[in-house]
């Protein structure tokens, strides 16, 4: 049956809903524990929210006659695309073109934009409806594509990152927490 108390929106938590930490980081396990103190909050994310794309590719094989008898899968991708707007905010920055190409001293920030990579645990932290919250652990990506960085008067700076979640130790690429209701 039917139940329309199952249908919800997703919102950002109140205070933060975006958090990178360095790999290694100890990894949230439930959805309301207070993350560990290496989890930078980045901010606000544009009204377009986060979107995770998890798609599969399969191959068919075929039988002697045409029947498809097995569809295994080919390759595997999840990934998660959000615009951070918070451009003058440094830990913003260090997602964006890494930890050490970023700089802060005496309100001075320096960035280094280079080819250098690096990868992170990402947490992104979302209230549903009734109240219930709902924890999504990303425990290793890196930035897999980045939109144009546009500066115009009517809109504020930001960097849209694609972030590929890649498998843990569990050929886990993200775990999802949900409260109770």
């Amino acid at each position: 049956m039917s139940d329309a108390s199952k249908v919800s929106t997703g919102k950002p938590k109140v205070g933060g809903a975006a958090y990178r930490a360095p790999l290694g980081t100890a990894l949230p396990t439930d959805a309301t524990t207070a993350l560990a103190a290496a989890y930078q909050q980045l901010g606000y994310i544009s009204e377009d929210g986060l979107t995770n794309a998890f798609s599969k590719e399969t191959e068919e094989i075929k039988a002697w006659g045409g029947d498809t008898v097995g569809t295994p899968t080919k390759s595997k991708k999840d990934t998660f695309k959000f615009k951070l707007i918070e451009s003058m905010n440094v830990e913003v920055l260090k997602s964006v073109y890494g930890t050490g190409n970023v700089t802060e001293e005496n309100g001075l920030k320096t960035v280094h934009c280079n080819s250098n990579e690096e990868e992170y645990a990402w947490v992104f932290e979302l209230v549903l409806k009734g109240n219930v919250a709902k924890r999504i652990v990303v425990p290793d990506a890196g930035i897999s594509e980045m939109g144009e960085i546009v500066y115009k008067d009517d809109e504020p700076i930001g960097y849209e990152l694609t972030i590929a979640a890649l498998p843990d130790a569990n050929g886990d690429t993200h775990i999802e927490y949900i409260s109770a209701s």
